[in-house]
């Protein structure tokens, strides 16, 4: 029954299936859970092996905290993205915490981390998939550090909202000033700042409902 409902999404999503023996199909399907994760929950704590994560449906968010609870958003995931530093017993090299919150109510299948890393160790394939995955998120995350300590603040925050519009399909993004202020790694005060300037320059416009980019031409140009 469990193989039944993983393997055609595992075939799609995992090069190397074909690779695995019946057998070790068979474990890692046994070994697969299927949860949802309601708004606003912790479903990582940074601490414990909690699994390889792939998002069927929602939007969830990795971060990094400090001693002080300050926290910085690593990046974001979305439908058909797949976490591994959510398993630190596959890759153990990684030895920093990360946090993982669900944004909004999410589907997700979780691969048991020690069964994973149980199947890598005979499976090179497995390896080289984790690795390539890791080294494309820290990717992600050198680039947030890079935009934190190198970039001026309107320009982050036009990337952002240019990011957003592509990645929706939308010219309005619908998040509050908090909740962009959290995944820049900013103050909530600082943001609404620079959104009012954003607005009196016609740039966008915002409400309720979220932010309306009203003159894509010249965000873009503040995003170069």
């Amino acid at each position: 029954m469990a193989r039944k409902m993983f393997e055609p999404v595992f075939r799609e999503l995992f090069p190397f299936w074909e690779e695995l023996s019946e057998t070790d199909k068979e474990y890692i399907c046994t070994n697969s859970t299927a949860l949802t994760y309601k708004k606003g929950i912790t479903i990582h704590n940074g601490e414990e092996c909690s699994g390889v994560i792939f998002v069927r449906s929602g939007s969830l968010r990795v971060y990094i905290m400090s001693e002080d609870g300050k926290d910085i958003t690593l990046y974001r995931l979305h439908a058909g993205d797949m976490c591994m530093l959510s398993a630190s017993c596959v890759l153990q090299a990684v030895t920093f915490d990360v946090f993982i919150d669900a944004e909004e109510n999410s589907e997700c299948y979780v691969i048991d981390g020690c069964a994973f890393s149980e199947i890598s160790e005979h499976i090179p394939a497995i390896k080289i998939f984790t690795l390539e995955t890791a080294l494309g998120r820290f990717s992600d995350v050198m680039w947030v550090m890079q935009q934190i300590l190198f970039m001026s603040l309107d320009k982050r925050l036009a990337i952002f909202l240019w990011d957003e519009s592509t990645r929706t399909g939308s010219d309005t993004i619908k998040l509050t000033h908090e909740q962009i202020a959290k995944y820049m790694g900013s103050a909530r005060e600082v943001v609404s700042r620079m959104l009012k300037y954003f607005k009196n320059e016609g740039l966008v416009e915002y409400s309720r409902k979220g932010v309306t980019i009203t003159d894509k031409k010249r965000l873009k140009e503040l995003t170069l």
